[in-house]
C-alpha cells in the first residue's frame, strides 16, 4: 500500500555508538575502525539542530522514535529516505572502505529498515566505497533484493569525475537492479579525494558554500562522457548539492555542445535533454533569495516540476522545514516536489 504525505529524500540516521557498527565487522577491520567523520571542515558552531538531542540520551539522529516525533509526525511524512554517513569514501585502503560500507549496510538493514520499521516509513540507501568499483558492485548485488533499500549512495568527494569509465561497474549494477545512485557531500577534499575548488578552503563557510562545485563537475562528466547513453536505465539523484546553479550550467553546456558535438559523438541530444529521464535534485539546501518571485522563476527554468524532490536534511543545522523552505507554490508544482517526483523516482 502506498503511503500518502511528504516524501523526504534526505534524512540522516546515526548509530547509537561505534560498537554498533563494529559488531558487524570482521578482523582486522573491527580493531581498525574508530568511528566516522570528516576530520576537518566541521561546523564550528553546531553541526545539528540543538532540539534534536534524544530525550533518552544518545547521539542526535540515533533514536527512531524521536525522529518519528520530530519529523514523520510533525510534518506528516509518508516516507523518509535514509542516508547514513559512513564517510568511507575518504580512506586510501579500498578494502577497509568496503568493510565500513558493508557494516553500515548490515546495521541499517537490521535496525532502521528492520526492527525500527514496523510501518515501512523508512527507506534506505546502500552505502558503497567507490574506491573499488568492483567491490561496490558486489555490495549492490548483496542488497538489491531488499524491500526497503531504494537507492545506492556515495560521497561527492572523489579522485575523478563520476562519468569516467572506472566507475562503470557501479552503474551497471544500479541499472540491472533499477536502483538510482545518490551522490551526497561529505568527504570533498579529504583522504584520497580531490578538493573541487582550485585549492583548500580556509574556513568551513567557504568549504560548505563550494560543495556545489563538485556536483556540477560530476553532472557535466556524466553527461559528456555519455553514461546515460551507455546505461539508459541508470539514474542519479544529487542530494544536498544545491539547486539554483542548474539552469545556468545547462545553458552553458548546451551552448558548448552546439560547437563541440564532434568531440562527444555518442550524445544523441542536447545534454540538458537527458535530465528529465535520468537526473533528480533534492531541494535542501534550497537557495532562498529575498524576492520569492526570483526563486519561482528559477524553479521554472530548472524544470523543478519534473526533477526536484523535497529534502529536509534532518537533523542537521541547516534543516529545511517543509513548512518554511519554499514560498507559496502552485498546487501541482508543490505536489510534484513534495511527493509525486520521489514516488515515481523511487518506485514507492
Amino acid at each position: 500500500m502506498t503511503r500518502q504525505g511528504i516524501i523526504d529524500c534526505d534524512v540522516h540516521p546515526t548509530p547509537k555508538s561505534i560498537e554498533e557498527i563494529r559488531s558487524y565487522m570482521k578482523q582486522p577491520w573491527k580493531d581498525r575502525y574508530s568511528g566516522s567523520g570528516r576530520g576537518f571542515y566541521g561546523n564550528p558552531v553546531h553541526g545539528a539542530r540543538l532540539d534534536a538531542k534524544p530525550p533518552g540520551g544518545g547521539p542526535i539522529g540515533s533514536d527512531p522514535d524521536f525522529v518519528r516525533q520530530q519529523l514523520i509526525e510533525e510534518y506528516g511524512e509518508a516516507y523518509a529516505i535514509l542516508l547514513p554517513r559512513a564517510f568511507c569514501n575518504l580512506h586510501p585502503d579500498p578494502d577497509f572502505a568496503t568493510a565500513i560500507a558493508a557494516a553500515y549496510n548490515d546495521w541499517l538493514a537490521d535496525t532502521w529498515l528492520g526492527k525500527y520499521n514496523h510501518d515501512g516509513v523508512f527507506k534506505g540507501s546502500i552505502t558503497i566505497a567507490h574506491q573499488d568499483p568492483a567491490a561496490a558492485a558486489k555490495e549492490i548485488e548483496r542488497w538489491a533484493g531488499h524491500p526497503h533499500f531504494v537507492q545506492v549512495m556515495t560521497d561527492s568527494g572523489a579522485r575523478a569525475p563520476f562519468g569516467q569509465r572506472q566507475y562503470y561497474p557501479i552503474y551497471e549494477a544500479c541499472e540491472k537492479h533499477g536502483l538510482p545512485m545518490a551522490i551526497h557531500p561529505g568527504t570533498d577534499g579529504m583522504g584520497i579525494n580531490v578538493q573541487p575548488s582550485p585549492g583548500y578552503p580556509t574556513h568551513y563557510i567557504e568549504w560548505h558554500t563550494c560543495l556545489s562545485l563538485g556536483f556540477q563537475a560530476h553532472l557535466v562528466s556524466f553527461l559528456t562522457e555519455g553514461v546515460f547513453e551507455k546505461y539508459p536505465g541508470f539514474r542519479v539523484v544529487l542530494v544536498e548539492g544545491g539547486v539554483s546553479w542548474l539552469p545556468a550550467l545547462m545553458w552553458r553546456l548546451d551552448a558548448e555542445y552546439k560547437a563541440l558535438r564532434y568531440e562527444v559523438p555518442w550524445l544523441k541530444k542536447k545534454p540538458s535533454e537527458y535530465l528529465r529521464d535520468h537526473v533528480r535534485l533534492s531541494s535542501q539546501p534550497l537557495e532562498r533569495p529575498d524576492n520569492d518571485q526570483h526563486l519561482l522563476s528559477m524553479l521554472e527554468m530548472m524544470d523543478a516540476e519534473h526533477i526536484l524532490m523535497f529534502a529536509s536534511d534532518y537533523p542537521h543545522w541547516d534543516f529545511d522545514s517543509p513548512k518554511l523552505a519554499f514560498p507559496k507554490l502552485p498546487d501541482a508544482l508543490k505536489q510534484n516536489i513534495f511527493y509525486e517526483n520521489a514516488k515515481q523516482f523511487y518506485r514507492l
